[in-house]
């Protein structure tokens, strides 16, 4: 009885392993994978929603995750802790800040020109530190692909 329950179980993950893969195997694997820039901020999205092996610099110890948004004026992070890929287009995210005590949910989504646009849906505020006061990032913000320029810490 206990060999029939285990033999089935091996079959259905196997199963739900086959059916992920096909249905991500349509996708671009590099539509959200790469470095993003949002110029008018300053901030640097690190992002591979595909095999969720983005490890901060500096901060090794939360270990590998989908990404991060990084302040290229300021060493704190906003963590991506979780990615969901939604579809062609659009991932959602869960994000915290490298302190844990805010959290909130998001999307990334490519748009027709190439831009992508992070949208804060819900829970906490994105911030970033700007003359040592605390800056509230806007709910939509545009990022351009910059993967030839290193990310800045």
């Amino acid at each position: 009885m206990v060999k029939k329950l285990i033999f089935a179980l091996a079959c259905v993950l196997s199963a739900a392993s086959a059916f992920a893969r096909t249905a991500t195997s349509d996708l671009d694997s590099t539509t959200f994978k790469g470095r993003f820039y949002n110029k008018e901020f300053d901030v640097y999205i690190v992002l591979d929603a595909y095999h969720n092996n983005v490890t901060v610099p500096d901060q090794e110890v939360y270990g590998e995750m989908p990404g991060y948004l990084g302040d290229c004026q300021d060493g704190r992070k906003w963590l991506f802790t979780a990615s969901a890929i939604k579809d062609a287009k659009t991932i959602e995210l869960s994000v915290v800040n490298d302190y844990g005590s805010e959290d909130l949910a998001a999307t990334f989504s490519l748009k027709k020109d190439g831009t992508y646009v992070l949208r804060q849906e819900k829970g906490s505020d994105l911030k970033i530190a700007r003359n040592r006061k605390w800056l509230k990032l806007p709910k939509e913000m545009v990022f351009v692909r910059n993967d030839d320029r290193a990310a800045p810490r």
